[in-house]
């Protein structure tokens, strides 16, 4: 016998549950299936290494969610009614160079500069500069984020009216190599800001990527880097405790494994334990658009083969999660402190260079090692004076030399604790309790959404962006020839990382419902 229900979400990504939080609050009854043992997609705490050690397995600071109206008006109640919390530490990143030398950057713009002075006085002016500009274009960038994206030659036309919108233009269509160039003069400090940027898995060459300078220093200064008390996974608590409150259920060990269409129209889903979930008002799938054709029979094959022709990025993610026997001291002294922390080369060249050999399926010539140690600010994740470390490096999915991942990441992960030696000392053998890597494929196998083990879903790339991510017919949440069937999902318009994005699914689904948003999508 078939469960009816009104709503059913398929994956309980973080995505997933606000779109479904939403719902319910809304009175509609709500379920979530989640294909793992565990809840929360990318927004996950796990006892990766030895118990009592709770690790942020993908997503570790939480900062683009800060400027939702999810969060900065606590919407759904989460901070409020559900426990969530967070800690905004400062700096919130600081890079530090093999020499010892290092250069954070603060939510306090002259703090910042007096840092960068360090290297340029140049540098310094033109980071003022910057950094005023981001935050003159915030309240136009936070605005574009959380809700469904403007057609994109709209969006052109536009900003092709003025004289700002034209240079915004411009910035749009530089790389970040581009821009940094263009604006600082110290290789340090160039590298500082490629490195930056590079978190988006993409190279400083890449084009059309030069607008994330400006991004990134806008939220670091206007919204700081959010770390959750407890855990990545609180967020991931706190909404599944909301759709729970408010009727819904979500349930673990549910693989979806095809959608039902009625006439066409969404209705409902079977798993693979032949389980059937009928949907009376709505579907929503967190599915990755290469799968899309997979789980809907019938799918319009113009539809499905652009969704399968999507591009991942070239720098897949791999990590290792260690749990430590005391707290990380770093060579460079004791002020080494800061959300994310940076581990870089003594020139800025040797990034670029690094992000040209992932091109060809080469492993990079200077791991490109980035480093949080949360429990410098959250002691509560570990047994009393203890630590965690979550180290990350890019490579290839397919490896030019033909090594695949399963017999490889362990050699892997030694190189990425080997090169962190340089930068730290108490990271020896006996310093680490034990540790936990995953591969490009096993971010693949946590989550269908980082397949090639990109946390992006897909590549972020211009023609990839907007209301064409993934593609120009699914950039707006919905499947064409499918009613009532809703995307959500890192591919989707704003792309990777935590911010909340289900909030802008929610409301396309509330209009086809004729729900006002405003007044009902609120706890």
């Amino acid at each position: 016998m078939a469960t009816s229900t009104d709503i059913v979400a398929i994956g309980s990504g973080h995505n997933g549950l606000v779109a479904a939080a939403y719902l319910a609050v809304a009175g509609k009854r709500v379920v979530v299936l989640e294909r793992n043992a565990w809840l929360g997609g990318g927004v996950v705490t796990r006892e990766l290494t030895v118990p009592g050690f709770r690790h942020d397995q993908h997503s570790m600071a939480h900062i683009f969610i800060q400027a939702n109206p999810l969060l900065a008006n606590d919407e759904l109640g989460l901070k409020s009614r559900y426990g969530l919390q967070y800690l905004f530490p400062d700096p919130p990143m600081m890079s530090v160079f093999e020499d010892g030398a290092t250069l954070a950057l603060y939510r306090d713009r002259e703090r910042s500069c007096a840092e960068i002075a360090r290297f340029s006085h140049r540098d310094a002016r033109a980071f003022r500069e910057l950094s005023a500009q981001a935050q003159q274009l915030m309240p136009m960038l936070a605005a574009s984020l959380y809700t469904a994206p403007a057609p994109l030659g709209a969006t052109y036309a536009m900003l092709d009216q003025s004289r700002e919108g034209r240079e915004l233009l411009r910035l749009m269509s530089m790389s970040i190599h581009d821009v940094i160039c263009e604006r600082f003069e110290h290789d340090r400090v160039r590298a500082h800001f490629a490195r930056i940027a590079g978190e988006n898995l993409v190279s400083p060459d890449e084009k059309a990527t030069g607008i994330g300078v400006f991004v990134f220093v806008g939220f670091l200064e206007a919204c700081g880097f959010g770390v959750p008390v407890g855990g990545s996974g609180a967020l991931t608590a706190a909404l599944v405790a909301c759709i729970e409150d408010h009727g819904g259920q979500v349930l673990a060990g549910s693989e979806v494994q095809r959608v039902q269409v009625t006439a066409g129209r969404a209705t409902g889903v079977v798993t693979s334990d032949g389980r059937e979930f009928t949907a009376g008002e709505a579907v929503i799938g967190a599915v990755h658009p290469h799968l899309l054709g997979r789980l809907i029979e019938g799918l319009d094959p113009a539809v499905r083969a652009a969704a399968e022709a999507t591009q991942f990025s070239q720098a897949a993610c791999i990590t290792v999660h260690a749990a430590l026997a005391a707290p990380l001291r770093f060579r460079a002294g004791e002020h080494v402190r800061a959300v994310m922390i940076e581990l870089l080369p003594d020139s800025y060249e040797a990034i670029r260079r690094s992000f040209d050999d992932l091109r060809y399926g080469q492993l990079c010539s200077h791991p490109l090692v980035g480093l949080g140690s949360l429990t410098m600010f959250d002691p509560s994740r570990v047994p009393s004076g203890r630590a965690l470390a979550h180290f990350w490096d890019y490579v290839p999915y397919h490896r030019a030399d033909g090594c695949h991942w399963d017999e490889a990441k362990g050699a892997y992960a030694e190189r990425i604790l080997q090169h962190a030696r340089r930068f730290i000392e108490n990271l020896g053998p006996q310093d680490v309790i034990a540790w936990h890597c995953d591969s490009p494929v096993d971010m693949e196998r946590t989550s269908p959404s980082f397949m090639h083990g990109d946390l992006h879903g897909i590549a972020p790339t211009f023609w990839q962006s907007g209301s064409h991510r993934p593609t120009p017919d699914l950039g707006q949440y919905v499947v064409p020839g499918v009613e009532r069937f809703y995307l959500v999902g890192p591919f989707q318009h704003p792309g990777g990382g935590v911010f909340g994005a289900g909030r802008a699914t929610a409301m396309r689904v509330f209009e086809d419902l004729r729900l006002d948003f405003d007044r009902q999508g609120r706890a």
